[in-house]
């Protein structure tokens, strides 16, 4: 598939645009902002629809403006009802393919950072789009003791099992090799980090 992104929105929110280029079938993750941006990136491909990797405000700044211009269904994961303003057409569930064109993206759902997080991994590719699960630096954010260690079993369980060669591509900032940061996470990982929470970097 083909893979665009931009930073976007007053917090630079990575939004991407996969494009199957046989049928030219796209789908949008994270509007964060910028609609005529957004609407950039799709031009001249069939959008089919709007993923969201989770729900804070900074990953859907456009999303009501891009759901009325493309007028395609917005999917997301429902373990945020209630405290996500995302209302959506449809639910996600961990293990899911969503086809695009001659492709397909498998969900991982990737709690930690917040209760909706999901992944969007391309199938038979390398690439994955992490939303904030994870970052070159660090994992996302958590907001509570259980939610840190909640993230710790998405690590352990979800992120590391995949290749060395996946390439994680992020909420915010760089894109990196899995395999370059995988001994640096395993060594996060046997840390003991008691009743830890917040920001955290794997040095």
């Amino acid at each position: 598939m083909h893979l665009t992104f931009k930073a976007v929105g007053p917090w630079s929110v990575n939004s991407y645009v996969l494009t199957c280029p046989a049928t030219g079938h796209s789908i949008l993750i994270d509007p964060g902002g910028e609609p005529d941006t957004l609407s950039k990136m799709v031009q001249g491909s069939r959008p089919q629809a709007i993923l969201i990797t989770h729900g804070h405000p900074d990953h859907i700044g456009a999303l009501a403006e891009m759901r009325q211009r493309l007028k395609v269904p917005v999917l997301a994961h429902p373990d945020n009802a209630g405290r996500s303003p995302v209302t959506a057409d449809r639910p996600l569930a961990d293990g899911e393919g969503i086809v695009v064109g001659d492709h397909r993206l498998r969900v991982y759902h990737a709690p930690g950072h917040t209760a909706d997080q999901v992944c969007f991994a391309v199938e038979n590719d390398c690439h994955v789009i992490v939303g904030d699960t994870i970052f070159e630096g660090g994992p996302g954010k958590t907001w509570s003791p259980e939610d840190f260690r909640t993230t710790l079993t998405t690590l352990k369980t979800v992120v590391l099992p995949w290749s060395d060669d996946t390439i994680c591509y992020p909420g915010h900032g760089p894109f990196f090799r899995l395999g370059d940061k995988r001994a640096a996470i395993e060594d996060f990982l046997e840390r003991d980090h008691g009743d830890f929470y917040g920001d955290a970097e794997w040095e």
